[in-house]
């Protein structure tokens, strides 16, 4: 519960908007799709999908993660966890599809390389806005297939990874896992329900929270009080049906926002 202190001993510029640190610490034990808790002295706490085990990648959305983009090398955060539920790892002979939007490549990207590493048959479809925003697209393309669609056409296809979904026969995949935009997630939830493949597809969520534990209660996201710190931040679809999800999230004070 108290934060390990690490040392920044690498920074990698990856798009205009985000950036990797990598840590002199690895958590070995994290499973991808895993968060930590990130303390950026002085500012703030904010949770992190860990893009390897040694790393984080971050997009500039708000005073923490500004904070970050004026670290440098040698300097130093603090670091709790890993914490929540992990992507479910696939088998040896499961064929499985990874769709990923933006910043949401990060906690994908390690499952792809673990996926690689067993010799899984893998497909992945990675959407930015455009060329320049495509996130970890080396990586996922040296574990597999990779298809690359981009908001404004600058690179490969123009359009949304949901257009090259459609075009896709669902029943060819074991697994589906996905993370990005909330919105994008939910379109895709609604193709999915829509082909009865919910059960075999997990999401990625992003929701605000401060302890990482289930405690404050503050990510909850249904009547059945669960919680995207402590039962997520990966749920089964079927868990998503009739929830917050793709509807609407909540502020520090827990009050409710549209997207």
């Amino acid at each position: 519960m108290y934060p390990v202190n690490v040392k920044i001993i690498k920074i990698i510029r990856e798009t205009p908007s985000t950036r990797t640190f990598i840590f002199d610490k690895a958590f070995n034990e994290a499973i991808p799709g895993q968060f930590v808790m990130v303390w950026i002295r002085g500012v703030d706490e904010i949770p992190m999908t860990l893009s390897s085990k040694n790393s984080i990648t971050v997009q500039k959305v708000g005073d923490a993660t500004e904070r970050m983009f004026m670290l440098e090398e040698g300097d130093q955060l603090g670091i709790r966890g890993p914490f929540g539920r992990g992507f479910t790892l696939p088998g040896k002979d499961e064929r499985i599809l990874l769709i990923a939007g933006g910043v949401g490549a990060a906690p994908l990207a390690p499952l792809a390389e673990y996926a690689a590493s067993m010799d899984i048959c893998m497909n992945t479809i990675l959407g930015a806005r455009n060329a320049e925003e495509l996130l970890f697209a080396d990586r996922f393309a040296y574990c597999g297939k990779l298809y690359l669609t981009t908001d404004d056409g600058s690179a490969h296809r123009c359009g949304f990874v949901t257009d090259v979904l459609a075009e896709t026969d669902i029943m060819d995949y074991d697994r589906i896992y996905t993370c990005g935009p909330e919105m994008m997630m939910k379109c895709i939830f609604n193709m999915l329900e829509k082909e009865n493949a919910l059960e075999r597809t997990e999401f990625s969520l992003h929701r605000y929270f401060k302890c990482a534990i289930g405690v404050c209660g503050a990510c909850c996201m249904d009547r059945e009080g669960l919680r995207v710190c402590k039962d997520g931040p990966v749920f089964n679809g079927l868990q998503l049906i009739d929830s917050e999800f793709g509807n609407y999230m909540r502020g520090p004070s827990g009050n409710r926002k549209s997207f």
